[in-house]
């Protein structure tokens, strides 16, 4: 999956590199330390199994971001052409890869603490939040967050991790990935969501037990 992801690595930098260079306010940044340390938590957990941790990581991750969003971010125009019923079952299935997504990539780097190192406004309402996980091996992870704040409440929208070098905005690949395959398809829900399905079936198969 790494590999996939190197591609975007510069576009999204690209995109970040023109965001205001103020910072977030500590709200923002303590609301990322805060549901950031519960989701590494559920992951660190000893006392759960392989089904228990996924549920609890879901949890809070359902919780710490907009799911719906984001969905409709990753395709773009076609949110608004596909039917209801098409809509409900792709954000379904979307949730679902996603959330394995997340949970293998944030897996693959346990780490002992979430620590914020700073934050940079991109506008009144939209602000990135650079963290890193400090791990016992010394090979720290720098994640950051993509928080969108609408009437008072915080929520994640997007996650960039460090993957060989490159930092890579996980929705701007899914979007990417999921546009190309529905312009290739003349716009068919039922192929996207067959395409995630698999997709998703396969992260499934890599997860820890």
């Amino acid at each position: 999956m790494k590999r996939q992801y190197r591609h975007l690595a510069i576009a999204g930098a690209a995109m970040l590199m023109i965001a205001p260079s103020t910072f977030a306010d500590v709200k923002t940044e303590a609301y990322v330390q805060e549901n950031a340390s519960e989701v590494l938590a559920s992951l660190n957990d000893p006392s759960l199994d392989a089904e228990e941790r996924t549920e609890k990581f879901n949890t809070y991750m359902d919780e710490f971001t907009d799911m719906t969003a984001v969905s409709n971010f990753a395709i773009g125009k076609y949110a608004r052409r596909f039917t209801e019923d098409e809509l409900t079952r792709y954000r379904k299935v979307f949730r679902e890869y996603a959330l394995a997504v997340y949970e293998n990539e944030l897996d693959a780097y346990r780490g002992e603490a979430v620590i914020v190192k700073d934050s940079v406004d991109r506008s009144a309402t939209d602000s990135i939040v650079n963290t890193v996980i400090k791990r016992q091996d010394g090979k720290d992870m720098d994640v950051r967050w993509r928080v969108l704040t609408r009437d008072g409440k915080y929520q994640v929208v997007d996650v960039a991790l460090n993957l060989d070098g490159n930092l890579i905005w996980l929705a701007i690949e899914q979007r990417a990935q999921f546009l190309a395959l529905l312009d290739r398809s003349n716009g068919s829900a039922e192929a996207l969501i067959d395409k995630i399905e698999s997709m998703k079936r396969n992260l499934e198969a890599e997860k820890r037990t």
